[in-house]
């Protein structure tokens, strides 16, 4: 996901060399700890499946993931820029400003970041659920 990530701004012509940087490592880092929580929901789900349901199993897992987790990686860098303006730890008021910006977090990945996943990522998504389907189905 950091290679499609990579990708994508470059096709962009993006010229900040240590934003491409950061955003390639959270890419990287939401599908590497993505990828083996998805596996094992993919497995729950479809263990001993016919080869169709554990196809979607792992692709639905794959995709849920690895979004979920690099935009929990968004919000937390995104929520360490805005920490210098924020109340003081674990307070209440504190406790609003996280969950706002978190939330906001999330909804400027999923406005701005999604589309780096594409062309590239979704057919390494396709493959990576190609791939898993063996070891989704057959139990340990």
């Amino acid at each position: 996901m950091g290679a499609s990530a990579l990708a994508a701004l470059l096709i962009d012509r993006w010229e900040t060399p240590a934003s491409i940087r950061t955003v390639v490592v959270l890419f990287a880092g939401g599908g590497a700890v993505g990828f083996p929580v998805a596996l094992y929901v993919a497995r729950l789900l479809a263990i001993g499946a016919r080869a169709e349901p554990a196809f979607a199993a792992a692709f639905v897992s794959l995709a849920a993931a690895t979004i979920g987790f690099t935009a929990l990686f968004f919000a937390l860098y995104y929520r360490s820029y805005y920490a210098q303006w924020h109340a003081e730890t674990l307070t209440r008021f504190w406790a609003i400003q996280f969950v706002h910006t978190a939330a906001g977090a999330v909804y400027q990945f999923a406005v701005l970041g999604l589309r780096l996943y594409f062309p590239f990522g979704f057919a390494a998504l396709f493959v990576g659920a190609l791939m898993s389907l063996r070891f989704v189905r057959h139990a340990r």
